[in-house]
């Protein structure tokens, strides 16, 4: 039924009740959780999103410079023992800017990751579950956002989000990061409905929204969880890509993607102001999407890498 379904193991004999009753049945979880032991992606993407995360919370310890100051006699160096990623063209140390930055950009993705899921769990419920005009209205809306150019939405937003707190930005890729899970979920949903427990539910009068919260939801938890957790590498791409192109993080906030669009004009001349936040986005989308990667196989053995 859910992640936690009971599922038996191991082939069971036929008329033999001493093997029917060694054979303990094993929830679903535990059977997600051992596959994803053995799946080398999984401990590689989780061991460097983890290190990232860790570096990105200490890493400034060690370092002699704030993100905020300027080494005036050594303006545009390259990386040395006082500098260890070299420093801008007015004297910032890269290395500090570089962990501002990513912690900006980790907060925005581990943020709009699990808000986007949870938008798209609750309307492809909704519209799966209640069907009619209020299926009909959901998916012309949901039709409608992905047809349009979401960049193209954003460049129009921009001056607005541009005087608002860089939180706004969360809530601006939450809202258009949720629409293709949403109609993932909505057709498990109308499958659900169909299922003995849901109508025994309606039949003893449960009303609507407590069979969305406690019956369909739950079926459909892990596909949430796979969908929030490849949504964190997404929104960091995403935000840098705004930040690049001037529509996301403004100054004095510092983000990856601003560092990247700082550096870009002199990648070939001083490329230590480009590689080491081009760098470390790379290393962060790629542990993200692998732990995502592995996931979605584990809870799912036919898909990606692991279907016949």
């Amino acid at each position: 039924m859910s992640m936690l379904d009971e599922v038996p193991i191991g082939d069971i004999a036929a008329g033999s009740p001493e093997t029917s009753h060694s054979k303990k049945p094993v929830s679903r979880l535990r059977l997600v959780v051992s596959r994803l032991r053995s799946t080398p992606r999984f401990w590689v993407g989780i061991i460097g999103l983890v290190a990232i995360i860790l570096w990105a919370i200490f890493g400034l310890v060690p370092n002699a410079w704030n993100a905020t100051d300027l080494d005036v006699y050594n303006m545009g160096s390259r990386p040395t023992g006082l500098h260890w990623f070299g420093t801008s063209d007015i004297g910032e140390d890269i290395y500090a800017q570089t962990i501002v930055g990513l912690r900006k950009s980790l907060i925005i993705g581990l943020l709009v990751g699990p808000l986007a899921a949870i938008i798209a769990g609750v309307v492809g419920a909704v519209a799966g579950y209640l069907g009619g005009w209020w299926d009909r209205a959901i998916v012309w809306v949901i039709d409608l956002l992905l047809v349009l150019p979401s960049l193209f939405l954003f460049i129009l937003l921009s001056p607005i989000f541009k005087s608002l707190s860089w939180v706004a930005l969360i809530f601006l890729l939450s809202g258009f990061g949720w629409m293709i899970m949403a109609r993932v979920i909505r057709a498990q949903t109308r499958s659900l409905r169909e299922r003995d427990f849901i109508k025994a539910a309606r039949f003893m009068g449960v009303d609507t929204w407590t069979i969305i919260r406690r019956h369909v939801l739950p079926n459909v938890s892990s596909l949430l969880i796979i969908d929030a957790t490849l949504g964190v590498g997404g929104a960091i791409l995403s935000e840098t890509t705004l930040s690049f192109f001037g529509f996301g993080i403004q100054a004095p906030d510092v983000s990856l993607g601003t560092l990247l669009t700082a550096g870009q004009g002199a990648a070939a001349t001083r490329p230590w102001l480009f590689i080491f936040p081009a760098a470390i986005l790379v290393f962060t989308v790629l542990s993200a999407s692998l732990v995502g990667d592995a996931l979605r196989d584990a809870v799912d053995p036919t898909s990606g890498v692991n279907r016949d």
